[in-house]
């Protein structure tokens, strides 16, 4: 999948540069700790809910991560106790990257903002890779899936018309965007549509066109 492609590259790429920490928020069933090769010295936190981290270690019983795997259950909607998390790891960490991988979609615009403003406040948060979508994508993706997504009570929810730039407002500096679409026709993967809108160049603020892309953010007060 290109996204998890792309995540995996700045991923790796913050780990190379020093990160000794990454925390995946609403990690779900992800399992890069077990499969991308990082140094054993790396503390790897995954949080989620309590009833999926459970799901999930019984599904890895008898494997065994690269690094130093902690999962910590938790409702990141409870805002005091997401802080105190975060508080924890600060004391421990020095160079953090966090990682929210089909998260904040899900999320209201001002939820997002006060995610982003707690994560800026720690001094060891120094990266965030995200994924974010523009708003023309969110409603065709409601489109498409927003019945199912409404019945399940998940529907799509964040699509800023800045972009990425939505983030500066709590403290966050773009340091590069990566288009969903445009490696994605790189790689071959796109129906034949899509190859003619690669060819438009990425816009400054995506509004109403379709688009996606996964984003590295620096922390500007660290």
């Amino acid at each position: 999948m290109i996204r998890t492609y792309l995540f995996d590259s700045f991923i790796n790429r913050a780990i190379q540069e020093g990160a000794d920490t990454v925390v995946n928020l609403a990690a779900g069933l992800d399992a890069r700790p077990y499969r991308l090769s990082v140094p054993s010295s790396l503390r790897w936190i995954e949080v989620d809910l309590p009833e999926l981290l459970a799901y999930k270690e019984g599904v890895l019983r008898g494997e065994n991560p690269k690094c130093q795997l902690e999962r910590v259950p938790l409702d990141l909607s409870n805002r005091q106790a997401r802080r105190e998390l975060f508080q924890r790891i600060d004391v421990r960490a020095k160079n953090a990257l966090i990682i929210t991988e089909g998260l904040l979609i899900y999320l209201d615009a001002q939820d997002v903002k006060v995610l982003a403003d707690d994560l800026s406040e720690r001094r060891s948060f120094r990266r965030w890779v995200l994924d974010v979508a523009s708003p023309g994508l969110l409603r065709m993706m409601q489109r498409e899936v927003g019945a199912q997504l409404n019945a399940a009570r998940a529907p799509l929810k964040f699509g800023p018309p800045e972009g990425p730039r939505f983030f500066e407002q709590s403290g966050w500096r773009v340091v590069e965007v990566r288009s969903t679409l445009k490696n994605a026709a790189r790689k071959r993967r796109v129906p034949w549509w899509g190859y003619f809108f690669a060819l438009f160049p990425d816009p400054k603020r995506p509004g109403n066109q379709p688009w996606s892309g996964i984003c590295l953010l620096e922390n500007a007060r660290g």
